[in-house]
């Protein structure tokens, strides 16, 4: 590994970048508590890179924690990259800019390592859009010495294959300890002069969550994996999830930048627990992040208190998989009130679960802002809940909305989610059926008709969940069952109840990617280089684009969507990270007919 000339790129991104780009706030860089070091000095610098725009990037957590704690080392140094929208993309092609971070304005070629946070498989797109905005090869077998580290963490790591061709190393799990020791191994590294291939070699045969692609190799017989192998002997084909012991006095953030651009969340976020008790059959999040762990009540208020001080956001937010389940709430969230309420500060809590916090402490919310409440119900009846694994009765629920209702609620929301095995059309069509009851319940508490949002997601097999290895429903249903749920609410006169629908191409291409292989690296670039970018956002999303890529490759898209694994079948997850194959496959038997 050999050290980087540093290039920065202040007077072209000041004359002929942000005087021409729509929102400049986005890329100007400079705003409170942000961290800048003379990369000179540093002796490893990383570009943390999040493959969305500013506003969405700067209310990820993970990545606020991750700058935190690399820049409290004096011999590291850590910058923000986003993604520039279109218009700032076209303005770099045109004039020649490389892609630069925000706080030195320096061009991501001028860093160690690269590193990017994957969320979503539709961002995908972006990663190589960013990288060949830096002037950086998108394959990885293409770079050379002089070019940086190219790392990627996050939830999708944990289904990486598709990005395998792209990515040099993946970090798989929890990057707070993580991402230290690959700084470590890395400066041992350059130190014993190292290669990167040697580099890399090194970090896998010694870290059980460092996934490198490039050291192994897979054989497909008739569309199926055939075999999964090291290309080297004494390598490891399982990896496993890096993991917080002590979450208690995990390094948090406590000087939040805060942004020039108006983010999607602009509040003091703080993680009170890490792992979810439940194990909803469809979310991969519940079994990937294991064991639940929890901060306690005084570290979390001195978290909140110094946070506040050093950003005057207006909002604490307790963020965890399962809020409710954090066995501290009512004492955390009574002083919290205590403190915040003459300050004007308000508390959002999410993830409540409706069977104990609504109903039973109600109190609770009196430093809640009641705008609106969020209730995932994801389905309509309790025979498909229970298939689900997702333990709701309906007596509780209409407990705790009238109880939200009493408490001065005004709004409710509510997630459902269509596609689900054992669904039949009656379970789609009882959505309206429940969110009518739940909107005429308000009448009990003031005699009027509650207003309820409805959010309607397509079912999504996920790797690593007993259901990874069901087909997706097809097209058609997904658009029947919508016509369906909006002709019962005309039926109904129903006007007090409003419904969002997820895209359905996103979902299917969702479906597509997130179960998909190595072979899918063609797709991903064949869709980039078509023009593939920002695939989250509806006014960029082009289907017809990935179609074309996937005939490019003699591939059908929405057959890879509806794509149904056997059992005995090897995964193109199952060797990174997660539960074992074996238990998964105990909650999965019963769906396999589905």
């Amino acid at each position: 590994m050999k050290d980087k000339m540093i290039q920065i790129l202040t007077v072209p991104i000041e004359q002929e970048f942000l005087p021409f780009v729509r929102r400049p706030g986005r890329y100007l860089g400079g705003e409170v508590n942000q961290s800048k070091k003379d990369l000179r000095r540093c002796e490893l610098t990383f570009a943390l890179c999040f493959p969305d725009v500013y506003e969405v990037g700067m209310s990820n957590l993970g990545l606020a924690i991750l700058y935190h704690i690399l820049n409290q080392r004096d011999d590291l140094a850590a910058e923000r990259v986003f993604a520039p929208w279109t218009d700032a993309e076209q303005i770099l092609r045109e004039k020649r800019i490389p892609l630069f971070s925000l706080e030195s304005r320096a061009s991501l070629r001028s860093f160690d390592v690269i590193g990017f946070s994957l969320t979503n498989e539709l961002c995908y797109t972006n990663v190589l859009n960013m990288l060949d905005l830096a002037g950086i090869s998108v394959r990885r077998d293409e770079r050379t010495e002089e070019d940086p580290l190219v790392i990627a963490g996050g939830g999708m790591a944990n289904c990486g294959e598709p990005m395998a061709a792209f990515i040099d190393l993946f970090v798989l799990g929890e990057g707070e300890q993580a991402i230290l020791e690959l700084a470590d191994a890395l400066l041992s590294a350059r130190r014993a002069g190292q290669s990167r291939n040697e580099a890399l070699r090194e970090i896998a045969a010694r870290f059980d969550w460092a996934y490198v692609p490039q050291l192994y190799d897979f054989e497909y017989e008739n569309g199926r994996i055939r075999s999964f192998r090291t290309a080297e002997p004494g390598l490891r084909t399982r990896f496993e999830n890096a993991m917080v012991q002590d979450f208690e006095n995990t390094p948090a953030p406590t000087r939040p930048i805060v942004p020039f651009a108006e983010a999607v969340h602009e509040r003091v976020s703080i993680e009170i627990m890490r792992g979810c008790p439940g194990r909803c059959r469809f979310c991969q999040a519940s079994y990937c992040r294991r064991p639940i762990r929890f901060r306690s009540a005084d570290k979390v208020f001195e978290l909140a208190r110094e946070s506040y001080a050093a950003s005057g956001f207006d909002t604490i937010s307790l963020l965890s998989l399962s809020t409710a389940d954090y066995p501290h709430l009512e004492e955390l969230a009574t002083r919290l009130h205590g403190y915040f309420a003459d300050k004007h500060v308000g508390l959002s809590i999410p993830s409540l679960r409706v069977d104990q916090q609504l109903r039973l402490v109600p109190k609770l919310f009196a430093s809640v802002r009641k705008s609106g409440l969020t209730i995932a119900v994801e389905a309509a009846g309790e025979r498909l809940r229970q298939i689900i694994n997702k333990p709701l009765k309906d007596s509780d629920l209409f407990a705790a909305v009238e109880e939200a209702y009493r408490a001065g609620w005004q709004k409710l929301k509510l997630y459902f989610m269509v596609g689900l095995p054992g669904e039949t059309l009656d379970d789609v069509k009882e959505i309206v059926g429940l969110a009518y009851r739940l909107a005429k319940l308000r009448q009990k508490v003031d005699g009027r008709t509650g207003a309820i949002n409805c959010a309607v997601s397509w079912f999504v097999p996920k790797p690593h969940t007993p259901f990874g290895w069901l087909a997706q429903r097809p097209r058609d249903y997904f658009e029947q069952a919508r016509q369906l749920i909006l002709d019962e609410k005309r039926r109904r006169n129903a006007r007090f109840l409003r419904f969002k629908f997820h895209n359905i191409d996103q979902s299917i291409l969702e479906a597509a990617l997130g179960r998909g292989d190595r072979r899918d690296a063609d797709v991903l670039e064949a869709a980039w280089r078509r023009g593939a970018r920002f695939d989250l956002w509806d006014e960029c999303f082009d289907y017809a684009r990935w179609q074309a890529a996937f005939a490019q490759g003699g591939r059908d898209l929405e057959a890879a969507a509806r794509r149904h694994f056997a059992s005995d079948d090897i995964l193109p997850w199952e060797h990174l990270g997660g539960p074992a194959k074996s238990y998964l496959l105990t909650h999965h038997d019963p769906m396999i007919s589905d």
